[in-house]
């Protein structure tokens, strides 16, 4: 679906919206609390400005009685063929997200991901697929990325284990460059980026990538994956566990000077390795 005609199903979903929840006699401050969100959040949603969660979706059908209306919209808007099913919905949070910190363990995150980097990274997870599936999950990855260079974009903080920046992915070409973009970022302070050294030993998020966002009028979320799934996490005590593990994550990284310096050394590692081959 066309970002046009998205844009023009959302602003559907909330002049739908608010038809139904004036029939039922509601304000939206009423709304917002028989569904667990401020009366703000459901103005945000009545504007098209923001985007409900498919769980708030299903709980505003219930309250007020539509047939599961806003839950199927929200699906359709959700399913993105270039995303797997159970990052689809990721993908909205973080154009919602006035802050987001990540923690990757092994691979660069997809909003720092350079064109060559992601088309190395897509081809190892699809290598029988035609060249044509994979540039569009490269472009779609390239195009969240676009928040970073919007005029209202979040905060951005990157926890990097050590790993990522020793493995050549893509080559030592690709890699340099990928390292040299992380660091463009970092200089121009785009985004804050801390990187866990090896010596660091065990950490508190060893489980995996770790995501947190925050929102302006709705509570934070977790976002934890593995190579083949994912979960989204809005419990609040699972997601307080989730940001105390974070915290505890980035007092073990180096300082952002001293990440800036490994990364930059790690480029130029990998620019002589180009040159002698």
């Amino acid at each position: 679906m066309a970002n046009g005609s998205r844009q023009a199903v959302w602003e559907f979903f909330g002049t739908e919206l608010k038809r139904r929840r004036e029939e039922a006699g509601l304000t939206q401050t009423e709304l917002g609390a028989k569904v667990f969100v401020s009366g703000g959040y459901i103005g945000q949603f009545e504007q098209a400005i923001r985007k409900p969660q498919l769980d708030v979706a299903k709980r505003i059908d219930q309250v007020l009685q539509t047939d599961g209306i806003f839950e199927r919209l929200c699906r359709k808007l959700i399913d993105d063929p270039r995303y797997a099913d159970y990052f689809a919905q990721v993908v909205e949070l973080e154009r919602l997200a006035t802050l987001i910190c990540e923690f990757a363990p092994t691979v660069v995150p997809g909003l720092l991901q350079t064109k060559e980097y992601a088309r190395a990274v897509t081809i190892a997870a699809n290598p029988f697929q035609a060249d044509e599936h994979v540039d569009e999950i490269v472009t779609a990855r390239l195009e969240r990325s676009l928040i970073l260079s919007d005029a209202t974009r979040p905060e951005y903080w990157v926890a990097l284990h050590e790993n990522v920046l020793r493995s050549p992915v893509g080559g030592p070409t690709a890699m340099a460059a990928q390292l040299d973009h992380i660091a463009s970022l970092m200089r121009a302070r785009t985004a804050i980026v801390t990187v866990l050294p090896y010596k660091a030993g065990a950490h508190a998020a060893m489980g995996g990538m770790l995501q947190l966002m925050e929102f302006e009028d709705a509570p934070p979320i977790a976002y934890t994956e593995t190579s083949f799934s994912g979960t989204l996490v809005d419990v609040p005590v699972v997601v307080k566990r989730a940001q105390r593990a974070y915290d505890l994550l980035r007092v073990a990284t180096l300082s952002p000077e001293a990440s800036l310096t490994l990364i930059e050394s790690a480029a130029e590692d990998f620019r002589r390795c180009a040159s002698t081959t």
